[in-house]
């Protein structure tokens, strides 16, 4: 029997399982029915409870080969929630495995059970859990974190030290001597409001996504501010760069005062590690679902890629906007069990979800005669896809999706149509506009495309485009991140194969070889190119992508086109391409 402990975290706000604050616990099993681990860690969980006065549900998910289990908690008590679930998997693990866990006097148990008190005790903040009861009254967005709390986003955002919070009439059993001395009067409710906010996922085209809708709402006059997984920008201000696709990034440019519209990148990881950054959003778009990062946190198929990224349908009530992609066949699936209002978009007018929202007269977006067009109880013809520069004159189909579901997003935050115009034909004429996604270059009659396409989805997305490119060769650099099966990164393989290459680069990148040996994924591909008939002579390795690059540019001649699939080195390898002229 194999009973084995992956992870314990904190979820800070609705989630995979619940629409609770707490905590979860990832297992692993196997020899022992999925139900038998349940029933005895909900067993330890109750007896936990009972120890410390607790009354909390508790939620599971089971997967193959373990199950997540979770518990709600208060937002003050989550550390403690942790230490709670983790005590009753250890309590159970002990039991199925024969230990004895009944005897009167188990003294492991009793102190980790005292230290559970003591965590409980040091950790609890009636005076939070009041600012947070008062705000949800307030209807007015709350955000706490180990350190700070702030109330309103945007202009009207205040924040305040964890220990250090603004006086508040008794609000329930709480009692001022919790509060700050600092102020002794009440808030002023009134002066906190909610900026427009919108939520992105899918599997490909997020950070495209809210880039794309930032410049729109830039050409509304609006200073829209942008999470993703490169960086946090308020208007044309770079705050940082980094991976700000979680609840960190959230709660950093929503506190920002220069914020007055917020898109955010809502990436798989975050929502599996800590669940919604917000409890509620103006408008939320799920781009596609595709097979990437399988195997993570319980999350083993595609379905279960879909369950994860329409999680962010939680956080759109009656008076909001889902934005969904009518051409994935998951994404429609899974909408049936949907109640948010939603707005279909479609590369085909005659998608059954587009004839059903026209007959409907519900909004949709769709292409009709090379037109974007936006349809809510009349058509609005938004550009034509000729004039969006990130369609590449109507070959980028993964781009010309991207666009129609920002349509979505932005009419649902009423963002004049104008503007949206506007934005979609001045986006992507600069690479700085979408580094990494879709660059183009023409040097010395070369045409150079630069994206950061690392998944299958991606991939075959940009290669689909660049089949439909007039090039007298076509050329291709890739690489791969080390912890994708030999499967994932032979898929990769045969799409790149798709188009005939003249050349293959495999560019090694030893930031990303996660276990794996120097030149062992070049290995693998290579041989199985080889296997597929391409010539030794066709395919070169490369220590790294800007060598790679390099070598790359030296065999391309004019009216030649070359794919640089970059992972790593993006901006080396993009200043080197401008050097070249």
């Amino acid at each position: 029997m194999k009973l084995e402990l992956d992870e314990v975290r904190r979820l800070t706000g609705p989630n995979l399982l619940s629409d609770h604050s707490g905590a979860i616990i990832d297992v692993f099993f196997e020899g022992i029915a999925p139900e038998a681990v349940l029933k005895c860690w909900q067993q330890h969980v109750q007896i936990c409870q009972l120890a410390v006065n607790w009354k909390q549900p508790t939620f599971y998910r089971f997967y193959t080969g373990g199950a997540s289990m979770s518990i709600a908690a208060p937002m003050d008590q989550l550390y403690s929630a942790c230490d709670l679930i983790e005590l009753a998997w250890d309590r159970c693990v002990d039991q199925l495995l024969g230990h004895s866990v009944d005897k009167p006097i188990n003294i492991k148990f009793s102190q980790r059970l005292s230290a559970l008190k003591d965590t409980i005790k040091e950790e609890r903040n009636p005076a939070l859990l009041s600012l947070l009861q008062q705000a949800r009254a307030h209807n007015v967005l709350c955000l706490p974190d180990d350190d700070e709390v702030s109330l309103g986003t945007g202009p009207s955002a205040v924040t305040w030290p964890i220990d250090k919070l603004p006086a508040l009439k008794p609000f329930g059993l709480v009692s001022n001597s919790h509060l700050s001395k600092a102020s002794e009067n009440d808030i002023d409710w009134s002066a906190f409001s909610q900026i427009p906010l919108a939520l992105v996922t899918g599997t490909n085209g997020k950070s495209t996504s809210v880039r794309l809708a930032a410049e729109i709402a830039k050409c509304a006059k609006i200073n829209a501010g942008v999470t993703s997984t490169d960086f946090i920008k308020v208007g044309d201000i770079l705050i940082d760069e980094g991976d700000y696709s979680g609840p960190g990034g959230a709660r950093m440019l929503l506190r920002d005062n220069r914020t007055e519209m917020a898109f955010l990148e809502v990436a798989r990881g975050g929502l599996l590690r800590r669940g919604l950054p917000v409890p509620q959003a103006d408008a939320a778009l799920v781009t596609n679902v595709a097979g990437d990062h399988l195997g993570q946190y319980g999350i083993n198929t595609v379905d279960e890629i879909a369950q994860v990224k329409l999680m962010v349908a939680k956080a759109i009530d009656s008076n909001a906007v889902l934005v969904l992609n009518a051409d994935d066949k998951l994404i429609v699936e899974h909408s049936a069990h949907l109640s948010a209002p939603i707005c279909w978009f479609s590369t085909n007018k005659d998608n059954p979800k587009i004839r059903e929202a026209l007959d409907k007269q519900m909004p949709c977006v769709y292409v009709d005669n090379n037109e974007f067009v936006y349809h809510f109880s009349e058509a609005s013809n938004i550009a034509n896809i000729n004039q969006v520069p990130m369609t590449m004159e109507g070959t980028a189909n993964y781009n010309i999706q991207n666009a129609l579901g920002v349509i979505g997003l932005c009419k649902a935050l009423h963002i004049p149509d104008e503007a949206i115009s506007q934005g979609l034909k001045q986006f992507g004429l600069r690479p700085e506009d979408n580094p990494g996604r879709g660059n183009r270059y023409l040097v010395n009659d070369i045409q150079v495309v630069v994206d950061f396409a690392h998944n299958a989805h991606s991939m075959e997305a940009i290669i689909e485009m660049a089949a439909q490119t007039k090039a007298n060769n076509k050329h291709v650099m890739f690489s791969h991140a080390g912890d994708r099966s030999d499967q994932e990164i032979i898929e990769v393989a045969n799409i790149v194969k798709k188009l005939e290459p003249s050349n293959y680069v495999l560019a090694e990148i030893d930031k990303y070889l996660r276990g794996r040996a120097p030149n062992e994924i070049s290995e693998l591909v290579q041989t199985h190119l080889l296997s597929r008939g391409v010539p030794a002579a066709s395919i070169t390795v490369s220590p790294d992508p800007l060598t790679g690059c390099k070598h790359i540019m030296k065999r391309a001649q004019a009216g030649d086109l070359v794919l640089l699939f970059v992972l790593n080195d993006r901006e080396k390898v993009q200043t080197y391409i401008s050097t070249l002229g």
